[in-house]
């Protein structure tokens, strides 16, 4: 296993954020830690890279213990922190040939493995990292996470703020990059990018919700869910919330999510019990599940 994780916890005086935590990426998996803001991902990632430690449980890296072995481990990591924490005030080339050099390396000797990357900064190079935008700040930081070749990269939240076309291509980029034999974790609040990974945990409060393949995860839930959608979306909320048998309703995009508590819920009873609220251009209709919607449930 290149990353495995077990009953690791950690507080902040009264305040658990990450709590009994155990997991494990197997080597040359993309795995992912998906959760909303707080709910530990970034706890967890400095723990494994060394940068705090845990108050009880243990860890490794690349075979490394993130206690007894740190120096190993940050030799053999690449750590994309979420905040952009290159420096500001160096050029694009100086920031790589710095972190390059803080390794024992140089760009050369690496470039094969980030010149897919760098060949889309590189006409900036010369433009100080404090001026570049969103998706360039993050292909940079992402080439001097992988300049001294690690075995295992980290990558929390790197798609933050960052625009849809920007998002899109940085997935592709790992996926490449996994192609070649790079363990990456990462971690995202964003629900859509949890289908792109090869296994992901889904994380709130500190603990572990669930692991498996998204795509298992989905086939395994066992509700039904259906579109609804009126002229009155907030109104149809708090009808919905007020329907006798309803298990769960929550806003998602252009509809509303209803999950019924009866198995044998025909649809047409609620569409009577909306009409009579006057709801008007009633739509019901099954709903494709996501991973968002089980992270809703659980």
């Amino acid at each position: 296993m290149s990353i495995q994780v077990q009953n690791i916890s950690k507080s902040y005086y009264k305040i658990k954020a990450v709590e009994a935590i155990t997991f494990d990426v197997k080597e040359g998996e993309l795995f992912g830690l998906i959760g909303p803001d707080g709910a530990g991902k970034t706890t967890m990632f400095r723990i494994l890279t060394t940068l705090l430690l845990a108050n009880e449980g243990s860890a490794s890296v690349a075979g490394f213990d993130v206690i007894k072995d740190y120096k190993a481990i940050r030799n053999s990591v690449g750590y994309m922190p979420g905040k952009f924490s290159l420096y500001q005030d160096l050029s694009v080339e100086e920031n790589l040939t710095f972190f390059a050099t803080i390794f024992g390396t140089t760009i050369e000797e690496n470039y094969d493995l980030i010149r897919e990357i760098y060949v889309q900064i590189e006409p900036f190079k010369t433009r100080r990292a404090g001026a570049l935008s969103g998706g360039m700040k993050q292909k940079l930081a992402l080439c001097c996470a992988l300049i001294h070749k690690p075995k295992v990269l980290f990558l929390d939240e790197p798609t933050t703020g960052v625009d849809p076309v920007s998002r899109k291509e940085f997935w592709e980029m790992l996926k490449r990059l996994q192609q070649k034999g790079i363990t990456i974790l990462v971690s995202t609040p964003y629900m859509d990018e949890a289908a792109l990974c090869d296994r992901i945990a889904l994380i709130q409060k500190g603990k572990i919700l669930k692991i498996d393949s998204p795509e298992n995860i989905i086939k395994k839930y066992d509700k039904t869910i259906y579109d609804i959608r009126t002229e009155n979306r907030h109104q149809l909320i708090e009808d919905l919330k007020n329907f006798p048998s309803q298990y769960s309703v929550y806003a998602f995009g252009e509809y509303i999510h209803y999950i019924d508590k009866n198995a044998d819920f025909n649809s047409n009873d609620l569409e009577i019990y909306l009409a009579n609220k006057n709801h008007h251009e009633i739509k019901i209709q099954p709903a494709i599940t996501t991973i968002e919607d089980v992270f809703m449930d659980l």
